[in-house]
């Protein structure tokens, strides 16, 4: 039995009018993020190099669709979250929604990569398909993550437990990376498919295909498995269904709601131009093919992963809130010399500069968001969950227009076009593109932070002889 199992089969489970009922583990809950992990990441990370540089449509027709994608992200997620709270069945009120995103992503994830001759062969038909079925990709993976995210404070309302839960997700959406995104180049270039610029590659993307319906597969199994073995809290079915209007209301008048909001925004809009740009800026500013992306991927996520625990350590002996604010100045600096290398190796040590920082923001960002969602129902006598994140979603989802304007922008300033017509200087572009930009939006984060103050922190239980904020006292499960 994992650490994790037996710290949960400790806790009370919640109360109900008849038998107890047993709780949700932390592990059957955290694999959950492996399966959402795997087939949105290879989305991230691999969709603009498979429409722009393999199938050759436009940056700025690709910067436009991903700009109404990200529009539209935003959008969806506060419905899915108010509708979520307020979804009462014999299943749950995450359960169902969970069922359909995971049928959902399936199809949108699959088709997004199995792009037709016909329609790659003719502009606007490739435009069509991208558009139809990255919006119903999007909208999967709203659905999925709002209520996979709001089942985190729900499931385990005592701290210590829930940090474990959280840390348990976090370690498997890593492992996910690590596939999805380190492995992705190199399986789909050398293992399922052939490279571009190969005389013997007829179609080039053919790897992302197979490997698109394997890891969609796979993802969805695993959300199926998280889902089928989630016990929500009975309790919350005699709470009063919250009102939309009321509770944007509220929302919009938390402060908190906009200072975590416009850090998580500018971390993930960070994020989402390295997942992106990787294999680009591999390809145009160091020189190398799959195999190097990969490796640079791998060393990026892994890096990440050692140093969970150490940031583990670190937010034991600092809490959450100090160990995040400065965990985010770290990610600024970290990113600086992407810009300046010219190899694989200088980039290997770049990249495990920035994978300190992230892996210090992952570490810390949900459980101070969990601390917020906790004072919301205590002010107001309601779990709302669902709508609270998803109007952190509203902010943080808006990357895709930093995105499409980042793209864009290589346009306009360095000629990359696509990868028919890259321009005179895409080494250039794409230095900016994954330094330049994430450099910018991270120093943004990091002032805004200095204004943050976790709800319910008690600043006296912060001390400086080691002992840990009893908050955050089961934190250590990463690092044991």
């Amino acid at each position: 039995m994992s650490a994790a199992d037996s710290v949960a089969q400790n806790e009370p489970p919640f109360p109900t009018a008849g038998e107890p009922r047993r709780s949700t583990t932390p592990l059957r809950y955290g694999i959950g993020m492996f399966g959402t992990s795997i087939p949105i990441n290879l989305i991230k990370g691999s969709m603009l190099y498979l429409y722009v540089d393999l199938l050759g449509m436009n940056a700025v027709v690709f910067a436009t669709v991903y700009a109404f994608y990200g529009v539209l992200d935003a959008i969806d997620n506060p419905l899915f979250g108010f509708l979520s709270d307020r979804t009462r069945t014999p299943w749950g009120r995450r359960k169902p929604y969970l069922m359909v995103g995971a049928g959902v992503l399936l199809i949108g994830s699959i088709a997004l990569f199995a792009v037709p001759d016909a329609v790659a062969a003719d502009a606007t038909s490739l435009v069509i398909w991208f558009t139809v079925f990255a919006i119903l990709s999007e909208m999967a993976d709203s659905i999925i993550n709002v209520n996979y995210g709001a089942l985190l404070p729900e499931l385990f309302p005592q701290e210590k437990v829930r940090a474990s839960a959280n840390a348990i997700r976090q370690g498997f959406q890593l492992v996910a990376m690590i596939l999805a995104l380190g492995l992705t180049p190199i399986l789909a270039q050398n293992v399922l498919g052939c490279q571009v610029g190969d005389a013997a590659c007829a179609d080039p993307t053919i790897g992302y295909e197979r490997l698109a319906i394997i890891f969609a597969v796979l993802g969805v199994g695993v959300i199926i498995y998280m889902a089928t073995g989630v016990r929500e809290n009975p309790q919350v079915e005699n709470e009063v269904r919250p009102a939309f209007f009321r509770s944007i209301g509220q929302i919009l008048g938390n402060r908190h709601f906009w200072t975590i909001g416009v850090v998580n925004a500018c971390f993930g809009a960070a994020m989402a131009l390295v997942l992106n740009g990787l294999q680009l800026y591999v390809r145009y500013s160091l020189g190398g093919g799959g195999t190097e992306a990969s490796i640079l991927q791998v060393v990026v996520v892994v890096g990440a992963i050692g140093m969970l625990t150490i940031w583990a350590r670190l937010v034991r002996r600092w809490g959450a809130e100090r160990t995040w604010k400065r965990a985010l100045p770290i990610a600024v600096v970290a990113f600086v010399p992407l810009y300046f290398v010219t190899n694989l190796a200088g980039a290997v040590l770049a990249g495990l500069c920035v994978a300190i920082g992230y892996s210090g923001v992952l570490a810390t960002n949900d459980l101070i968001m969990a601390r917020v969602l906790d004072d919301d129902a205590r002010r107001h006598g309601v779990h709302r969950e669902g709508i609270f994140l998803a109007a952190f979603g509203v902010l943080g989802r808006l990357n895709g227009l930093v995105v499409a304007a980042a793209l864009a922008s290589l346009t306009l300033f360095f000629g990359y076009e696509s990868g028919d017509n890259p321009g005179d200087n895409p080494d250039q572009a794409f230095r900016f593109y994954l330094s330049v930009y994430p450099v910018i939006l991270l120093t943004i984060g990091t002032l805004v932070s200095r204004l943050v103050h976790v709800p319910g922190w008690d600043p006296q239980a912060e001390n400086d002889d080691g002992a840990r904020p009893s908050a955050l006292a089961g934190v250590d499960k990463l690092s044991d």
